[in-house]
């Protein structure tokens, strides 16, 4: 399992990144930057980018962070790993993934609360129209809702 044609972002997708827009253009919240996080196929690198990623919010002193994976299934590994590792650091964390049908991750922990699940197909399985499963605003708007209540 991985990222499938429906959950394909495309460039015109990352130009007009609708998360990136909301939280942007949010007068509540100030936008500290974006961090890119790799997949790696080992367990050993999977642990080590979710806590450099946490490392990097906590030095960075956020109030919270939005977190979005673009594949499912073992993809959710390092998703909820980074998850957990902000959590243990007391950051407030919200977040948007694919589940779909399945309606749960691979793996999870209490600090996944607030995921928003961004299936649009209504049999909500990976289909063959590319982008159809991606973030719209609507999403976007919903897990920043998610992350101020957190942030409270």
């Amino acid at each position: 399992m991985g990222i499938g044609p429906s959950t394909k972002e495309t460039s015109l997708h990352h130009f007009r990144d609708p998360l990136l827009d909301v939280v942007d253009n949010d007068d509540d919240i100030d936008l500290v930057g974006v961090l890119v996080v790799g997949t790696p196929q080992g367990n050993t690198e999977k642990m080590f980018v979710g806590e450099r990623a946490a490392a990097w919010a906590e030095a960075a002193r956020v109030d919270g962070v939005l977190i979005s994976v673009d594949g499912w299934g073992n993809s959710h590994v390092d998703y909820a790993n980074t998850i957990e590792a902000l959590g243990k650091r007391g950051i407030p964390v919200s977040g948007l993934s694919f589940q779909g049908v399945q309606g749960r991750f691979v793996v999870t922990n209490q600090y996944m609360d607030t995921i928003v699940d961004f299936n649009k197909s209504e049999a909500g399985i990976e289909t063959e129209v590319v982008g159809e499963n991606t973030v719209s605003r609507l999403d976007a708007r919903k897990a920043l809702a998610f992350l101020k209540l957190k942030m409270r």
